[in-house]
């Protein structure tokens, strides 16, 4: 194999914001470092490239098998292939140091490609889970960067590669870490964030307003919120705050989220991988509504970790009703210690070091300084490649 220590770091990455925003946090490390980047990325890249400014961006086909079934991956293999043929040619172009992916299927053609060229791989698995793709590729990838010490899935024969480097959070939020949490005071105003993710989610418009509403008058008028709301959504959920007196701000999107998760008394929200990494390491008290249905159910597994420690109160979807909330909430805020203690829970889960170390490790595999648990930098296997191929035309 033949090494470019000075090559640019490719970042695959794509969908979610959950997937990249870690991401665009390695990149902003990695350019302080004066490395050059590339982003590879699927075909939204429209909506996302504002994110990694300075990289070069290279967009390619990929595809997201549908259900479970054979079919759903024969449909989706032509995008698969394409993708990778497009990123064999570019990796064999820009001759990179090391490549990163950090999950989902958009980041398969990138990954597959460079285990095929020898290009040195890592992977980032940002959940409690260990995602589909992650899975796919531990066998032949260098590295598996991790959020947890032990994420499910991950089977014996790849642990030797689990480095632990914890969730990268993007510049804005270190930047407001270390505002200390204070509790809400006596008779003043309560400070609640209310989001769903990077597209916003249907049901907390459903549930919070309503559920807001049914509070005690002396909670009412102290409540101010900010939610994030589908713009089809935000005029129902304005008139439904406006008749209960309650003080709202509404967006579709928030440009300055990390200032209002500072800001914030209680956090009512989805519990993906980067909001659970962020309201970490801001150390903020959340009620989590895992996403039901996802892939492995990662976002479960994830609120589960912080509810465990006291840091958080997971609702699954099915019991997140208007009463349910309106009850819980009505004794979390009469109760100002203990949403401090919560605080300081969800504080002793972050990482603030997660991009430092993250960042010192692909920089580590591009120099050939990366050795898992002793063995030698690449595996020998020479089938490596020929396993993911045969995944991506549907025959794993």
């Amino acid at each position: 194999m033949k090494r470019y220590p000075q090559g640019p770091i490719v970042i695959a990455a794509g969908g979610t914001g959950g997937h990249l925003f870690p991401g665009q946090a390695l990149a902003q490390e990695l350019r302080r470092r004066g490395r050059r980047i590339a982003l590879i990325t699927d075909e939204r890249v429209q909506r996302f490239d504002r994110l990694f400014p300075d990289a070069d961006i290279y967009p390619v086909p990929a595809a997201t098998p549908s259900g479970k079934g054979a079919i759903g991956l024969v449909r989706a293999a032509p995008a698969i292939l394409a993708g990778i043929a497009r990123s064999f040619g570019i990796l064999g172009r820009i001759k990179p140091a090391a490549l990163i992916g950090f999950g989902g299927y958009p980041t398969l053609p990138p990954v597959a490609a460079a285990i095929l060229r020898g290009v040195p791989v890592c992977v980032h698995e940002q959940n409690a889970v260990l995602g589909r793709v992650n899975r796919l590729v531990a066998p032949y990838v260098d590295a598996i960067a991790s959020t947890f010490e032990a994420p499910k899935f991950l089977k014996a024969r790849d642990a030797g590669k689990v480095v632990l480097t914890g969730n990268p959070v993007r510049d804005a939020v270190m930047a407001v870490a270390d505002r200390g949490y204070q509790a809400p005071a006596d008779e003043g105003h309560i400070h609640l964030l209310v989001f769903g993710g990077s597209q916003g989610a249907r049901v907390m418009s459903d549930v919070v307003p309503g559920a807001l509403a049914q509070l005690p008058d002396v909670l009412r008028r102290r409540l101010s919120v900010v939610q994030q709301a589908r713009a089809e959504d935000i005029e129902r959920v304005r008139a439904v705050y406006a008749a209960a007196g309650i003080a709202a701000e509404l967006s579709a999107f928030f440009d300055d989220m990390p200032e209002r998760l500072a800001a914030a008394h209680l956090v009512i929200g989805r519990s993906g991988a980067s909001t659970i990494s962020e309201l970490a390491i801001v150390g903020r008290p959340s009620i989590l509504v895992p996403l039901p249905h996802s892939l492995d159910n990662d976002q479960k597994a994830n609120a589960e970790k912080l509810a465990r420690s006291g840091a958080a109160w997971a609702i699954e979807q099915k019991n997140f009703t208007e009463t349910a909330l309106a009850a819980l909430l009505t004794t979390l805020l009469a109760d100002p210690a203990q949403l401090a203690a919560a605080a300081r829970a969800a504080k002793a889960h972050g990482q603030p070091h997660a991009v430092r170390d993250l960042a010192d490790l692909v920089e580590r595999l591009g120099r050939g300084e990366f050795q898992p648990d002793g063995t030698p930098l690449r595996a020998t296997d020479a089938t490596g490649g020929s396993g993911v191929l045969k995944f991506a035309i549907g025959g794993a």
